[in-house]
Formats: structure tokens, C-alpha cells, sequence
């Protein structure tokens, strides 16, 4: 990889921060974007702008088959078997609550959900929700020390009342791979289906939904170079028929009389109302970008990061890193003894580094280990080995100053 290369795509890495050069190690919130993700949403208003699906006339007709094109583009991606199981969302946090929304039609009083003791917010949350709608029962699969979840304790969970698993694919906080391969097969052997929260994957890897043969993926475009505001649901064509629509309005119905509604076919089951057609469009565009660098390239990049990452930052005394998992994505979550995250995260600001503090929304993981939250330095395919030296000396500079 020529990494100065690809980091001229990015304008945004080529400022200065408190007059300081940008160090931006954030990337587990949002990753930034390059030039033609930008160009193809100004492309869209200049020259193409209409709503989609609905208009006979040119304009209308150019932007729906820009649209409908990235829609097939991201199918390629994560090999679904067909273009109407991919459902454009707003982000992850959407998907899971539509899938969530169409469970409270599925799920009864002694039923189970599935979760694990790793998982964002927005993957705990919906099916909170929904257990308090349904009277079904939700239950956590535990996690050992090392940031790992424990299997075994998984396999006495799933029992034959077991409906529904949703797990994350990566920790957000801890930067742990999951054996979702795992937990997929066993949940179908109890007749369960499986979501997969791939919100911190697919910046990593492609994830081939036919192979995994999950239920449901869900993920945000806004972490693989796309725009915020967008995201994708994968489901199987049978799940998705199955469950009814999320939300009602325009674009989602087949005809509408005072008596009675019926609904489109998929995709448009689920796409009520104007969608983000410029976002859905710059996210293929997106995607196309990842693809042109290459995701065996872009991993190999990361596990470099990684390495040197934790090898340079356990240089400093009293530096301890949460998620020791064996199987992680380039992500280091870590304290410095006796300092508040919180307050090396202002100072190293103050020096142009851009990390993460605090729980990640990821409360349950604090708890487990008895700390207010982390700092969390995340690492994409254009950050460099340069840049965590700039890291490993801010952080001494904090250290100093804090002790």
C-alpha cells in the first residue's frame, strides 16, 4: 500500500488541529472520507437531484438507477443472494430496532432473546424494548477477563425458547472478533434466528452473508468511509416477508384504500418515505473505494498497526490495555493507572490526537471491569506507524503532567 497516497484522498487528514498536524485515531466512531465519497454527494445535488421510484420524468429516473446501482454494488459485497434483501437504513442503530420492531410481532410471553455481554448500546436497548413489549425473557452471554466471550456458557443458554441471538460481530470497545460462525450454527440447530451487529466489521473485512448464513447483518456506512446517515440490513428474503413493515408512509405501499392497505415488495416493504439518495449512492461509491485499495491490503495494514500499537504503548509504566483477545481488529482500549481517561483525552486534543474516552456506549463492558470507561485508540488502513510515536509521546507528555 502507498499509504501517502491513499491519505491524499482523504482532504481531511492534511489540516492541523490546535495548530498541532491531525493525528485522527477515532476511526471506531467514524472513519473519514475520501474525495469521491464527497464529489458523489455534491455529484448528486448538481446534476441529478429528483426523488427516486416515483418520477417518469429524466431526472427522477437517473437518480432511482444511481440508487437501485448502489444497492446492487453493496449485495455484490456481502453476497446476498438477492438485491431486495438489502434494505437501505439510516445506520446500524435502525436496522436493529426495525428488526427489533418486527420481532414484537413474533415473540410471546416465555420466549428468549440472546444477547452477549460485549455488545453496543443499540444492541442491548432495542431487545430490552422489545422483551418489556412481548414478556419475553432476555438473557446475556457472559465474557472472561481477556474480553473474550465464554462458549461454553453460551451453549447452556441456548435452550428450545431461545427465538432470536443478536451478536456482535466486533467489539466496538474492546476490538474482539466474535465466533459468530459459531453462534449462528447453533442458534438454527434450537431453531433460532441470528442477527449480527457488523457495525465494526465491515471497515475490516467483507463479510459473505451466504456463507455465514445469518438472518440478519446489519451495519453503518458512515465507518467504511461512507456518509453518516446511512446503512444497510441485510435479511433473508423469508424473515424479511415474514415480518411486518417498520415504519408507514410513501414509497412502502402497494395500494391504499380507507379499508385497507397493502404493502410493496421487497425492498420497499421497509423504505417508507424519502430515503437518503445521496447517501445511498455515495455509500456504494464508498464501498467501490474500500474494494480499489483492497480488504486483504487494508488488513494486513491494521494487524501492522495493531502490533506496533500495543507494543509501543505497553512502553508506559502503568498502561493497561482492555480486550487481550486473541482474534482483535485494530483497536487499543486502555488506562494509564491512577488518571482519568477523560483528562489524558483533553491533553492529547490539545496536541492534535484525536482518540476516543469514556464506555463507548458500551456501559456493561465498563462495569465487568470496574473502571469509568477507557481511552480508545481506533486505527484505519490510512493511519500510520508515525503517527502512534506521535501518540506514545503525547501520552507521556499527559502522563507528566497528570502524575
Amino acid at each position: 500500500m502507498d499509504i501517502q497516497k491513499i491519505r491524499a484522498d482523504f482532504p481531511i487528514l492534511s489540516q492541523k488541529v490546535n495548530g498541532k498536524p491531525l493525528v485522527y485515531f477515532d476511526n471506531a466512531a467514524t472513519s473519514q472520507k475520501p474525495q469521491v465519497v464527497i464529489d458523489a454527494i455534491s455529484n448528486y445535488y448538481q446534476e441529478i437531484n429528483a426523488n427516486i421510484h416515483r418520477g417518469v420524468h429524466t431526472l427522477s429516473q437517473l437518480a432511482t438507477d444511481a440508487y437501485e446501482e448502489s444497492r446492487a454494488k453493496i449485495q455484490k459485497h456481502i453476497h446476498a443472494k438477492f438485491a431486495h434483501e438489502v434494505l437501505f437504513t439510516s445506520g446500524t442503530t435502525h436496522g436493529i430496532n426495525l428488526v427489533a420492531n418486527g420481532f414484537s410481532a413474533v415473540l410471546q410471553p416465555g420466549d428468549e432473546v440472546l444477547i452477549s455481554a460485549m455488545e453496543h448500546h443499540s444492541n442491548i436497548v432495542p431487545w430490552q424494548m422489545l422483551c418489556e413489549k412481548t414478556g419475553a425473557k432476555l438473557k446475556v452471554i457472559p465474557m472472561d477477563e481477556n474480553g473474550e466471550l465464554i462458549v461454553s456458557e453460551f451453549d447452556k443458554l441456548l435452550t428450545k425458547n431461545t427465538k432470536l441471538i443478536a451478536v456482535t460481530h466486533i467489539s466496538n470497545a474492546l476490538g474482539t472478533i466474535n465466533p459468530i460462525e459459531y453462534f449462528i450454527q447453533k442458534g438454527h440447530d434450537f431453531g433460532a434466528a441470528v442477527l449480527i451487529d457488523g457495525a465494526q466489521a465491515v471497515p475490516h473485512f467483507r463479510p459473505n452473508v451466504q456463507d455465514l448464513d445469518c438472518d440478519f447483518y446489519v451495519f453503518s456506512g458512515h465507518k467504511l468511509c461512507g456518509p453518516t446517515g446511512t446503512g444497510i440490513l441485510y435479511g433473508k428474503e423469508d424473515w424479511l416477508n415474514k415480518l411486518p413493515p417498520y415504519q408507514g408512509g410513501g414509497e412502502m405501499i402497494k395500494e391504499v384504500t380507507f379499508e385497507k392497505t397493502t404493502y410493496a415488495e421487497l425492498p420497499h416493504k421497509f423504505e417508507a418515505g424519502t430515503p437518503n439518495i445521496s447517501g445511498g449512492i455515495a455509500l456504494g461509491v464508498a464501498i467501490d473505494y474500500m474494494n480499489s485499495i483492497g480488504f486483504d491490503a487494508i488488513e494486513k495494514q491494521e494487524k501492522e498497526l495493531l502490533d506496533y500499537g500495543t507494543k509501543r504503548l505497553l512502553e508506559i509504566e502503568g498502561l493497561k490495555i482492555f480486550g487481550l483477545a486473541k482474534k482483535k481488529t485494530a483497536v487499543i482500549s486502555f488506562n494509564i493507572e491512577g488518571i482519568h481517561p477523560y483528562d489524558i483525552g483533553t491533553i492529547i486534543d490539545k496536541l492534535g490526537i484525536a482518540v476516543r474516552t469514556g464506555h463507548h456506549c458500551a456501559q456493561p463492558i465498563m462495569n465487568f471491569f470496574g473502571i469509568p470507561g477507557t481511552i480508545r485508540a481506533s486505527f484505519s488502513f490510512y493511519n500510520t506507524k508515525e503517527e502512534i510515536d506521535v501518540l506514545f509521546q503525547a501520552l507521556q507528555r499527559a502522563k507528566t503532567m497528570l502524575t
